[in-house]
């Protein structure tokens, strides 16, 4: 197998096949599918992970997309004719929900609003396409959270440094950990003014055709205009347009 394939679309093979997976990969597993000699799949990782495209798990010989390789991922992403199709999407939500909606990425650093709706109303919450949030204290963050497996899950939450910045604030691991277990469970996530007194969310999980976790469409607004008791409904309603995402995210 290794005469066929071109020495250019190697190290492409190994970034497409880390990017396939929900969690970090050996070189042995990595290799299944590809072929390689040993000494030849360590040497092309050992590139990678120097160039700044894969990290290296702490203590462990697995291996993850690196910030790097998921901005290549966004960026042609953003690039497509679907950016488009998206964010035509992204206006139908705002116009019926009638609040801000966001299409809402993980990053290093927290959840990126890769793109955004703004709402008319005067009164609005700054947070502009490119702006990060933290995972533990917003919507959109629970949703990626609860679509880990368990105990990658759990592991996610340890490595947090749960900072308040509100009174509503996830500030113990434990309590966390079992709101996750309930996002995952009804399939959406709020924010009850966790992140921004008098500021609610909800928000929804977009998969891929394999059920993974693409990014969360998510909406928030003040809480005397999106009424708490209502924020259910509206999840349903996110539900149904985040599949219509994932139509134009797979075509």
């Amino acid at each position: 197998m290794t005469d066929r394939i071109p020495t250019n679309l190697r190290t492409l093979l190994i970034c497409e096949v880390i990017g396939k997976s929900d969690h970090a990969l050996t070189p042995t597993e990595i290799n299944q599918d590809i072929g390689l000699p040993k000494q030849t799949i360590h040497r092309l990782i050992s590139t990678l992970v120097n160039e700044g495209f894969l990290i290296r798990d702490k203590d462990r010989n697995k291996y993850r997309p690196s910030r790097r390789l998921r901005l290549i991922g966004a960026g042609l992403l953003h690039a497509s004719r679907s950016n488009i199709m998206r964010h035509q999407i992204l206006q139908q939500v705002a116009a019926e929900i009638g609040e801000a909606v966001n299409f809402v990425v993980p990053e290093e650093t927290g959840m990126n609003y890769l793109d955004r709706v703004e709402t008319d109303w005067p009164f609005r919450i700054q947070l502009p396409r490119g702006s990060n949030v933290p995972f533990h204290l917003t919507a959109s963050g629970k949703t990626f959270m609860a679509s880990l497996k368990p105990k990658h899950r759990q592991r996610f939450v340890e490595s947090l440094d749960l900072q308040p910045t509100t009174g509503n604030s996830f500030t113990q691991k434990e309590a966390l950990l079992s709101e996750l277990s309930g996002v995952a469970k009804q399939g959406y996530a709020l924010d009850r003014e966790e992140f921004i007194d008098g500021l609610v969310a909800v928000a929804v999980p977009v998969l891929d055709s394999a059920n993974r976790f693409v990014a969360a469409l998510a909406t928030h607004g003040p809480k005397d205009r999106l009424k708490p008791d209502a924020l259910p409904d509206i999840a349903v309603l996110l539900k149904g347009y985040s599949e219509k995402l994932t139509e134009v995210i797979l075509d």
